[in-house]
């Protein structure tokens, strides 16, 4: 799906994520969620020249606020199951980007918004797999897909990695809740 489709649960989405901002609750998006918050802060939304499905590197953008949420890691693999992308919206800064999807994670104060799945699960990534079968065969042709065993080669050692990233991204972004 995509956040241009006319769903009637969009734009009641879209407003959710401006009220955060503005009563400044943070926002953690993946993938259709960067989406959403690129679309509700400005940015636009839109199909990716590549589709990206499988395992991909993502570079640390060299600035000073990818810094911040990344500290002195320079790129990571990560996992990927997209065909739109979104720009970076207004006041935002890229903090992640790949030669087939420019912007992959963007931060505007304590709100960060991602193209790419660092929350993944073994169990995520053999449900999504068996289930988006007939797509990745669809886009087989796109340099960023892979096949089924090119996603499970080296599973759990791929996973494990992810799971530092997507820590060091929960454990900065958790740094801006406030208990109520």
């Amino acid at each position: 799906m995509s956040v241009n489709d006319d769903l009637p649960w969009i734009a009641p989405a879209l407003e959710l994520v401006r009220e955060a901002v503005r009563k400044d609750v943070p926002l953690l998006g993946h993938c259709l969620g960067g989406q959403l918050m690129s679309k509700a802060l400005g940015g636009r939304v839109g199909v990716n020249p590549y589709k990206e499905i499988g395992w991909g590197e993502v570079r640390v953008a060299d600035n000073g606020v990818a810094r911040e949420w990344f500290g002195e890691l320079a790129g990571f693999e990560t996992f990927q199951w997209h065909g739109d992308t979104f720009s970076i919206p207004p006041g935002a800064t890229r903090v992640l980007e790949n030669p087939h999807c420019a912007n992959q994670a963007f931060a505007i104060g304590k709100h960060f918004g991602m193209q790419c799945h660092v929350e993944m699960t073994e169990e995520l990534v053999r449900l999504w797999v068996r289930g988006g079968a007939d797509e990745m065969k669809a886009a087989a042709s796109s340099p960023a897909v892979q096949s089924p065993d090119q996603i499970y080669s080296e599973l759990e050692s791929r996973l494990e990695r992810l799971h530092q990233v997507a820590d060091r991204v929960y454990d900065k972004w958790t740094e801006n809740l406030t208990r109520g």
